[in-house]
């Protein structure tokens, strides 16, 4: 899960559906009062309409990746609401902006390396692509959010050009170490045209797990459109909103995520900037993802696919364009967090040790909102060397290495990135040897022996 974000850099004029932005009187959009804007009311990321139904609200919680030193321990640490609510305009399930996106990526403790079964993907993603749309020494692929090379690499070696964007300094280092042009910069519009004037335009252009990253959709989207070649083909991967209801995933929330996207909004959202969403693929990555496929509007080459109108009829039929679908989560999620802490009382109360797997964005969430700390779980564990010997935000859960399992010898493995549980199973199958098990959390707590 890559982090990408924009800040605006200056007043611009957007064009796009139902929308003008940046004068202060063209402010206020259809449907949207001036008594609205003036009041603070918060509106909605894409269409501007005011934000006044509640999809979750996960109560105050820290930035997620805001890991605390032994020095940190005792002092203050902010926290931030996680109050999610969907547009009642074009059904984009979003969280406010409280953080600015300088202050939680340009220096970040995720690198996508640390999972197997991710770089597995990546490569998968590769292969597909060069085959499908025929890439060469000739062609350019560009990834937003490019992280530490996980996945140009493979393109790379392949002897196909690449270029990373990527904002945080620290993980780009690791791209650029193995060979990986990487621009150290925030992405959107001014990026776009600045490297368009260099005469790069991309032939493939990809963003995995980085639009719900972004505050400032239309810029992020006009950029793409710039930055895409005329007869180039963009794809981005994205948790997939229905999954996530259908599933229980409200730990995937987080103030990281500032947007929960349906295939329908998501092609609104494109359309809005010219770009046309020609298939889709559903994925199982990160508990259920979309990868999307966009083109020019101009590009008649591409047809849309069977896929997209499958999925369109799909959402509409389960209901995703009528304001009553969103408003059950709420109560669906405080049912998970009862459920979660009645087996964690009772397991303590018999005298269990419990220990968690990993150190992610989504652990901190569904610990935080559960309130979960060192009096249910005795510790964490993260390959990640970045993580270990820090604590986890708000919870102050201390992260080790993943050896401290087999040393320790604990009744039960909570597993907080439970979408990779497969992989962790498998690597630490060795706690069987005393009768340890395995809990998963979402979508309702499961015990694997």
């Amino acid at each position: 899960m890559k982090r990408q974000t924009k800040t605006l850099e200056g007043e611009r004029e957007v064009s796009v559906v139902g929308m003008s932005a940046s004068r202060t009187s063209e402010l206020v959009k259809p449907g949207t009062s001036l008594d609205d804007e003036v009041s603070g009311a918060p509106l909605c990321r894409f269409c501007r309409a005011p934000l006044r139904q509640t999809f979750v609200d996960l109560g105050m919680s820290p930035l997620c990746e805001s890991y605390i030193s032994t020095e940190q321990l005792n002092q203050m640490e902010a926290f931030y609401p996680l109050h999610v609510r969907v547009c009642s305009r074009c059904f984009l399930v979003q969280l406010e902006e409280y953080v600015s996106a300088v202050n939680i990526f340009s220096d970040y403790a995720y690198f996508s390396s640390y999972s197997d079964s991710w770089i597995a993907h990546a490569k998968a993603y590769a292969e597909q692509m060069t085959s499908r749309y025929l890439l060469n020494e000739s062609s350019l692929v560009v990834e937003i959010a490019s992280n530490d090379g996980y996945l140009l690499q493979h393109f790379l070696a392949k002897k196909i050009p690449v270029l990373g964007i990527e904002p945080a300094a620290n993980v780009a280092a690791v791209a650029v170490d193995k060979g990986i042009a990487t621009l150290v910069k925030f992405f959107g519009v001014s990026t776009a045209r600045e490297l368009r004037v260099q005469g790069k335009q991309a032939d493939l252009l990809l963003g995995n797990n980085v639009l719900a990253q972004v505050p400032d959709l239309n810029d992020f989207v006009a950029g793409m459109k710039i930055m895409l070649a005329p007869s180039g083909v963009l794809t981005m991967e994205f948790p997939h909103l229905m999954r996530l209801m259908e599933e229980n995933q409200f730990d995937t929330i987080y103030h990281e995520h500032f947007s929960y996207f349906s295939f329908l909004t998501a092609e609104k959202i494109f359309a809005a900037h010219g770009l046309t969403l020609f298939d889709v693929e559903e994925l199982n990555t990160h508990g259920g993802s979309l990868r999307i496929y966009a083109r020019h509007d101009e590009d008649r080459s591409k047809a849309v696919s069977a896929r997209v109108q499958e999925l369109r009829a799909r959402e509409e039929s389960a209901g995703f364009t009528r304001m009553e679908t969103y408003r059950s989560f709420g109560e669906q999620v405080e049912e998970s967090k009862r459920a979660l802490l009645d087996f964690l009382i009772q397991a303590k109360r018999s005298g269990k040790r419990i220990v968690g797997y990993g150190a992610p964005g989504k652990g901190n969430t569904l610990l935080n909102f559960c309130g979960i700390r060192t009096d249910f779980l005795d510790y964490t564990v993260d390959r990640s060397p970045h993580k270990q010997g820090k604590f986890l935000p708000g919870t102050h859960i201390p992260i080790y290495s993943p050896d401290r399992i087999r040393k320790t010898r604990p009744d039960y493995v909570l597993i907080l990135p439970w979408n990779l549980r497969q992989e962790i199973m498998q690597q630490n199958a060795f706690i069987r040897e005393w009768g340890g098990q395995f809990i998963v959390p979402i979508p309702k707590v499961k015990l694997y022996s």
